[in-house]
């Protein structure tokens, strides 16, 4: 289970992942990390136009259900999601 350390909320995106790759908007300029959580499993992928893929041997990132994660960003980026589920993005920053 991921951790908060003492993070701070920011910014809240919430994406519905379907059959294909969703983007989210741009991390904001003061956007350290990003906790995502999903209630499915959902593959994730970051980058400033990416596109997230299913398929094995992609650069994907398999995130499974109910297991919230935090990852180290860069402003400006952004998360791509492929699953079918609701995803929380939520923005951190110290």
């Amino acid at each position: 289970m991921a951790m908060n350390y003492a993070l701070k909320p920011t910014t809240h995106q919430s994406l519905t992942a379907s059959g294909s790759s969703v983007a989210s908007a741009a991390f904001g300029s003061q956007t350290e990390y990003v906790r995502i959580a999903t209630p499915a499993d959902i593959h994730i992928l970051f980058g400033a136009s990416p596109t997230a893929s299913a398929t094995a041997g992609s650069a994907s990132i398999f995130l499974p259900a109910d297991q919230p994660e935090l990852f180290k960003v860069s402003p400006g980026e952004k998360v791509a999601v492929i699953g079918t589920a609701e995803v929380s993005v939520t923005e951190m920053s110290s």
